[in-house]
């Protein structure tokens, strides 16, 4: 066939499956179980015991298996969960727990106050590699005073305990002697809370069911099928043809390809703050990024204005330190650093390097060059780090990027400080405590201060925070905090991007509030009259 007979005929082909292709995007999704609904997740969980399930994927489905004595409500409050109440010493040193009693866990034993110290026992084990274990603090001894009523006594004050008693208790019927960290015990886990492992097929997919005698009553919604989907192209035409029924858009998926009349009419979107920020951490262990004119220059060598408007289309506001701006503990009074190539250049030539004649800079014979890494399927941290390329690039930095299996970048670099710089990003604790993050004794692979910052005030600082209980000393002690870690910037704080997330309209029941729309997920349901939408 002739050139032109085949580009011609390629063509026809072309226009008839950009036909079919519209043809299909104009079709209702087509929803096989009605009453499930299908989440699509960018990257697999790693292990679900709490203790140990220390990535948001983990976290988010461990949340669902397990729960822990307390919880926050819609309104960022804490209220009981597995504890039913609970009274504390006048001097703060004592928590009583009084447990629900009749809970039953997913194998139908009773729940009883010898979890609870198990759970206690477990997580402060030096041996077991947790993340967690600083969140007990200065507690002095855990006792089970009778089946259903667990003391706490501390040795000091400390503000979190509340909060940290939030993890998620595990069984010491099925666990005790057991491995905590072994897969068998991480992939089969047995908990109280509304639903409980069916399925997990790795990279594809984790299946969870309602469980019948959950102690808040049975969930609605009868199943959670979480699709492993690494691309958010592929994820979003699963959302319109029906595959998955919820994910969090992109920014250009949410304005340039959610505003049609076919998406409003078969999905709920919501826009709200996320409560966390993207960053870029440096090792502090490599000679470059332990020179703080190094960090600062880098600082102002990036436009964080730009990679809002090009990463995020302006669905995000620019980040200036470790706390989110919605919070008491936040520090109004800290400047951001402004982009200033100019700056930027004079500080790495304080620290010694030099321009040379092609625009990179030199020392001792060595370009400035490093690499960051960062997972796979977040588009957003690519063009960051694409955009941060191109900006560097402008002051003599040459960045390079690799991109990284989400699990394999935590387990075989993150953890192991094997990496120059890491894009990242923090889920932040509604408590301003952030010790495992910052502390410099909290550098043990699997811990949160990969990074190994050190810093003796803030030590001290993060220390005194939380054994603090009155609100504005623990303000002052926090805004210092942050003063101190955006003086030095550890990481370059970037942006706190909104969440934009879609949720197909046959489910009912979902309320926005402070602390987002999954607070209350047990009461979501599907009427009779849409049970049968989209057979």
């Amino acid at each position: 066939m002739p050139v032109f007979q085949r580009q011609k005929a390629n063509l026809k082909i072309a226009v008839i499956l950009l036909i079919l292709l519209f043809s299909a995007c104009a079709r209702e999704p087509e929803i096989k179980h009605t009453n499930t609904i299908t989440i699509g997740m960018a990257v697999d969980a790693k292990r679900l015991l709490p203790l140990l399930a220390s990535d948001s994927s983990s976290a988010e489905i461990s949340g669902q298996i397990f729960n822990g004595l307390t919880k926050y409500d819609k309104n960022i409050k804490l209220i009981g969960d597995l504890a039913e109440s609970w009274d504390v010493s006048a001097d703060g040193l004592t928590i009583i727990f009084h447990l629900r009693r009749g809970v039953k866990w997913h194998d139908r034993t009773e729940f009883t106050s010898a979890d609870v110290l198990f759970t206690y026992q477990t997580v402060t084990n030096p041996k077991v590699p947790t993340p967690y274990a600083s969140n007990y603090g200065p507690v002095d001894k855990v006792e089970a005073a009778d089946k259903y009523t667990v003391k706490v006594k501390y040795k000091s004050s400390y503000a979190p305990a509340l909060e940290a008693w939030g993890m998620g208790i595990i069984p010491k019927h099925l666990l005790e002697g057991k491995d905590i960290a072994s897969p068998a015990v991480n992939r089969n886990p047995i908990g109280t809370g509304p639903y409980k492992l069916k399925e997990w097929v790795t990279g594809q997919k984790i299946v969870l069911e309602a469980f019948d005698e959950y102690f808040e009553g049975r969930p609605r919604i009868d199943r959670i099928i979480k699709r492993i989907i690494p691309d958010t192209a592929t994820m979003f035409l699963e959302l319109k043809f029906g595959g998955i029924d919820f994910m969090g858009l992109t920014p250009p998926q949410f304005k340039l390809q959610a505003q049609t009349d076919f998406f409003n009419r078969y999905f709920q979107k919501f826009r709200y703050p996320a409560f966390g920020y993207t960053y870029l951490g440096f090792n502090m262990l490599d000679p470059r990024f332990s020179d703080i004119r190094i960090r600062k220059a880098i600082a102002h060598a990036v436009n964080k204005k730009d990679i809002i408007a090009g990463v995020q289309l302006g669905y995000g506001t620019p980040c200036t330190g470790p706390f989110h701006p919605e919070t008491w503990a936040y520090n109004p009074n800290v400047k951001d650093y402004d982009y200033n190539p100019d700056k930027a250049l004079k500080l790495l030539t304080e620290a010694g390097w030099k321009l040379n004649g092609s625009g990179r800079l030199e020392k001792n014979g060595k370009s400035f060059s490093f690499t960051i890494i960062t997972n796979q399927g977040n588009e957003a941290r690519l063009k960051t780090a694409q955009i941060m390329k191109e900006q560097l690039k402008k002051v003599g930095i040459a960045m390079n990027i690799k991109v990284l299996e989400w699990q394999a970048m935590l387990h075989d670099f993150v953890d192991k400080k094997k990496f120059e710089a890491v894009l990242m990003g923090w889920s932040l604790s509604r408590d301003p405590d952030m010790f495992d993050i910052w502390h410099s004794s909290k550098v043990k692979e699997g811990e949160f201060n990969f990074i190994s910052y050190k810093n003796e005030e803030v030590d001290s600082l993060l220390i005194e925070g939380r054994s603090e209980f009155n609100r504005q000393k623990r303000e002052k002690i926090y805004r210092r905090i942050h003063e101190i870690i955006v003086d030095e910037q550890p990481y370059l704080f970037l942006f706190v991007p909104d969440g934009l997330p879609v949720l197909h309209k046959r489910f009912k029941g979902v309320e926005k509030a402070p602390i987002g729309i999954w607070h209350d997920f047990i009461r979501w349901h599907v009427p009779q009259d849409k049970a049968q939408w989209y057979l």
